[in-house]
């Protein structure tokens, strides 16, 4: 028997900017329940955007990155007939948000011999410019779900 669907969890705003998107990414940012940390670091973080951009508001590079570092495919694994297969299909709505935020946590922290706030700005920047390894992640997930297009037919 299955267990009932998980529910939607409804996000808080973050206290700043007013952005469900940044609140969000504050909790992907967080480590080990310390969100007072994780906000210090993003709040740090948007300061020197600020600075590095000053024509745009940090929010609007913030969401520019986002939106760039965002796949519209993916590959997932399907077994038929004793073989596995990588089969491409769209990313759901609400797991976009997720794996671009993932992807720019994880190349600020690749990163090192700078503090987190300063490497994770420079990774949004980075993403807002079209560069960087969380664009090369989406160029890589994008490349293998179009070398695998011949599978597409597998999917449900």
């Amino acid at each position: 028997m299955r267990k009932r669907p998980a529910t939607k969890r409804s996000h808080r705003p973050d206290p700043i900017y007013g952005s469900i998107a940044v609140g969000r990414f504050i909790n992907y940012l967080m480590k080990g329940g310390k969100k007072s940390t994780a906000e210090k670091v993003m709040y740090e973080a948007m300061e020197i955007l600020k600075r590095k951009v000053k024509e745009e508001e940090p929010l609007a590079v913030f969401e520019k990155a986002i939106e760039n570092a965002t796949p519209q495919q993916e590959v997932g694994s399907k077994r038929i007939g004793g073989a596995n297969y990588q089969i491409p299909r769209e990313v759901r709505p609400d797991r976009k948000f997720v794996l671009a935020s993932r992807w720019i946590i994880q190349a600020a922290q690749k990163k090192s011999g700078k503090p987190m706030a300063e490497k994770l700005a420079d990774e949004l920047l980075a993403a807002h410019n079209n560069e960087g390894d969380a664009i090369k992640k989406k160029q890589d997930v994008h490349r293998m779900a179009e070398a695998n297009r011949a599978f597409a037919h597998f999917a449900r």
